[in-house]
């Protein structure tokens, strides 16, 4: 193996039931990424994935603050918060990868979204940069120069994780393609998309990689 490979890595952000159709916060079309990405993950000897590990009544939840509904925005402890419905709670199908993602290959796993005081976006940070995960470590562990990114949601989870990555100092590159985004409003994707250009991210699409 060589020494360029040992140094890059790929980042799986978030493919979980919940975000897939059907689930109870759908990203359109997020199944689509699934057979894209098994073929990437081909490529890379060293993957990392996250998962929205969100406790029962977590303040993200429109559920949790009565008379709101899920799309309010609220003040969470400091935070501006829009509100979801429940979802990708802790032990839960909701919260289990997609069936079909080839999660053989997945050789670290990183847990986001378990405080209930604060909502998790970034595989790095919490919303409030108040705590950070493992993941930046495991990353320096292993020397890791160059991070891939995908998954969902384009203009949530996976650019929050992208932006964060930049800010660390990886050279961050977002597989386009392998993503999905919720666009709330009409635009927060290819805007989400932007804004991680302007940070410095390399947009690329599968097919650069395979």
């Amino acid at each position: 193996m060589t020494r360029e490979i040992e140094m890059r890595a790929l980042l799986l952000v978030d493919i979980q039931n919940d975000f897939l159709p059907g689930g109870a916060l759908a990203v359109p079309h997020g199944d689509e990424i699934v057979p894209i990405v098994n073929k990437i993950m081909e490529k890379f000897d060293y993957i990392v994935a996250s998962k929205d590990w969100h406790p029962e009544g977590h303040g993200s939840f429109a559920t949790s603050h009565p008379n709101k509904q899920v799309g309010e925005v609220i003040d969470l402890n400091g935070l501006p918060q829009i509100l979801w419905p429940v979802h990708c709670v802790q032990n839960t199908e909701g919260a289990d990868f997609a069936p079909l993602l080839d999660k053989e290959k997945i050789q670290e796993l990183v847990f986001k979204g378990c405080d209930p005081s604060v909502d998790s976006y970034s595989a790095f940070f919490d919303n409030g940069q108040r705590q950070k995960t493992e993941l930046d470590s495991l990353l320096k562990k292993k020397g890791v120069k160059e991070l891939y990114v995908l998954g969902l949601a384009t203009d949530y989870c996976v650019k929050f994780s992208v932006l964060d990555a930049v800010n660390l100092g990886y050279q961050t590159f977002l597989i386009e393609d392998a993503c999905r985004g919720v666009d709330l409003k009409e635009g927060d994707t290819p805007a989400a998309v932007e804004e991680m250009r302007q940070a410095g991210a390399k947009i690329i699409h599968s097919a650069d990689l395979l």
